[in-house]
């Protein structure tokens, strides 16, 4: 009597995405490798600053004024010690960088993660209900839309100072992912209403609404998943958007606290001697910041066309 064959295990989730058309597609594109292991290297180094940098640029102990706006190692006058300069408060300009990066990324995360949660949520309630809730929603996100999103964040952000004066440390930080996120929700709304729209009106919505599943399990558990595509894909774009915007705030001087400097504040610093010759102190945060934003903006990209066969 022969026995049974055996049926071979299902692959791990790993194992399908690495047998899957994203990591063929990854693999296959040298401009997202390249971005990705630009990417990478930049969080590497923001989140292991304390491990990482030279320097701990923040340290008023440490600082020597003495050493006060060196150029770069490989210039006349440099010091191995500085391999990319010093600023005008001696402070080493790689480490400025990394510690500088950290702080642009956590708000720009943070920022992207709220506004994606509202986002989400508000397109969902208007896809799905739809009426006045779906009216009064798309006019909000016309009147948003309406404002360049930097003057808006500008506003909220006026208005958080406003509110509390004495805001610092956390506070700040809080009123600076606030007044970035109430920009960055409307084109979460909109793209996920656009897409609920399409499946509420799908055999299984409404199969689902047959057997008296109620409207907020089927847009949870059933619509939901089906509408985070072009989230990510949306959010991996906005990740550098909002950075940018941080860093203009920053410029601006209403961004993070001065104590915590971001890559805006030091272009911000750098720039009042750009015309004097010390060109490193705003050069090197801009090439920080430009490299940061276009390998996430590459990654998006490859996202796009990844998530969709029609672009393939």
């Amino acid at each position: 009597m022969s026995s049974s064959p055996s049926l071979a295990p299902e692959p791990g989730v790993f194992a399908r995405f690495f047998d899957g058309d994203v990591w063929h597609s990854f693999r296959s594109s040298p401009v997202a490798i390249t971005a990705a292991v630009i990417a990478l290297v930049c969080v590497f180094c923001a989140v292991f600053a304390d491990w990482v940098a030279p320097h701990n640029p923040f340290d008023l102990a440490s600082l020597e004024l003495m050493d006060s706006r060196l150029p770069p190692a490989w210039m006349e006058g440099g010091s191995s010690k500085y391999l990319l300069g010093t600023d005008d408060q001696g402070r080493d300009i790689l480490s400025a960088l990394m510690y500088g990066a950290r702080i642009s990324l956590f708000v720009g995360l943070a920022s992207v993660l709220l506004s994606m949660v509202m986002g989400v949520g508000l397109g969902l309630l208007a896809g799905f209900v739809g009426g006045k809730v779906d009216a009064f929603i798309m006019r909000v996100c016309d009147v948003m839309l309406s404002f360049p999103s930097i003057l808006v964040a500008l506003l909220i952000d006026g208005v958080g100072r406003a509110m509390f004066p004495d805001a610092h440390g956390a506070l700040a930080f809080l009123v600076l992912i606030l007044a970035i996120s109430l920009t960055g929700w409307v084109q979460y709304a909109r793209t996920v209403r656009g897409s609920t729209l399409v499946e509420r009106n799908k055999e299984y919505v409404q199969a689902a609404r047959v057997i008296g599943v109620k409207p907020g399990r089927i847009m949870r558990k059933h619509v939901l998943p089906n509408v985070l595509g072009p989230v990510l894909v949306l959010a991996t774009i906005q990740v550098a958007a909002a950075i940018i915007t941080e860093a203009t705030l920053s410029f601006l001087g209403v961004g993070v606290p001065p104590t915590s400097p971001s890559l805006g504040t030091l272009i911000r610093v750098g720039n009042d001697f750009l015309f004097s010759g010390e060109w490193w102190i705003t050069i090197w945060p801009g090439v920080m910041l430009v490299l940061i934003a276009l390998s996430v903006n590459l990654l998006g990209d490859w996202l796009r066309d990844a998530l969709n066969p029609r672009l393939r």
